[in-house]
């Protein structure tokens, strides 16, 4: 791992142009600041000075690391800043990522928890694609990402898929709409108009393996790469679609729609990626614990 005293020092005989004026700078010899600058050079494989007579210049390496160097303690100087600043008391920040695959109503009740915490806590939620959400968590911009599917094994992100829960499928029509299905559930569903979550969803390939097994072919006439916006579209009657069955009550409520039937053998799997293999941050706990009361 890079040390940053030693990078510090390193930025400071650049700046000063020889060991000697760096020394009297940073109060130390210039025996030991020539051996912390040969550290660095050791520990990053490659020489970052020359000499040029009794000063010293930055080789090409030296240059890139002082351009580095330079942005990294600025940004500290910043953090020191805005830190010194917050109020306290302030309400702690937990930035949480959303797959646009995640029903709404499943994120709030998954969320709702660490709302909830006697910890004052402020969420920061963006919803989006899964592979910018973990880019977003690779380099500590969020603290979590709700997910329908584990973490894939080709995302070069260091984190940890924690399981909440899963929960059955049902499928919801407008009340017009399913007193137009001829005959029982799932045989209705047989050249009906229907509602899909694109690709990149991990239900999909199970809901079409499924229609395959019960000898049904709907007919696909809408694929959304939010849930929210295919839910919105079943509302107003355009297809039937699906959704998890621990939302029945909700829908229903919502949409002035009904379940028309339900699937045991299609479940929907919910997941928090973090940093943490083992979960210690209070807010996340307090996310995973609740979710295993409700979701299966």
């Amino acid at each position: 791992m890079l040390n940053y005293k030693h990078l510090y020092y390193m930025r400071e005989v650049a700046t000063a142009g020889s060991l000697t004026r760096a020394s009297e700078r940073l109060h130390l010899t210039p025996q030991t600041l020539s051996g912390q600058i040969s550290l660095l050079e050791e520990s990053l494989g490659t020489e970052l000075f020359k000499r040029q007579g009794r000063n010293l210049e930055l080789t090409e390496a030296g240059q890139v690391a002082l351009q580095y160097a330079n942005e990294i303690f600025q940004l500290g100087e910043a953090l020191e800043q805005i830190l010194q600043q917050l109020p306290k008391g302030r309400a702690q920040l937990f930035r949480v990522g959303v797959s646009d695959l995640v029903p709404k109503s499943i994120a709030y009740r998954l969320l709702q928890p660490a709302m909830l915490m006697n910890k004052k806590i402020r969420i920061v939620c963006t919803e989006g694609k899964l592979s910018d959400l973990l880019a977003e968590l690779g380099v500590h911009r969020m603290e979590l990402v709700i997910a329908d599917s584990p973490m894939p094994s080709y995302m070069n992100v260091k984190g940890f898929s924690h399981k909440l829960g899963s929960s059955g499928i049902s499928f919801f029509a407008s009340p017009e709409l399913k007193a137009s299905l001829v005959g029982e559930f799932p045989a209705c569903l047989d050249g009906a108009a229907l509602l899909m979550l694109s690709e990149g969803a991990a239900i999909r390939s199970k809901l079409l393996g499924w229609f395959h097994s019960q000898q049904v072919k709907p007919m696909i006439v809408g694929e959304f790469d939010d849930s929210a916006l295919m839910q919105a579209f079943g509302f107003a009657g355009t297809g039937v679609f699906i959704a998890p069955t621990a939302l029945e009550e909700t829908l229903e409520q919502e949409g002035r729609v009904e379940v028309i039937g339900r699937s045991c053998e299609i479940y929907e799997n919910f997941y928090a990626i973090s940093i943490e293999r083992k979960i210690t941050h209070s807010a996340i706990k307090a996310i995973t614990e609740h979710a295993q009361g409700w979701l299966h």
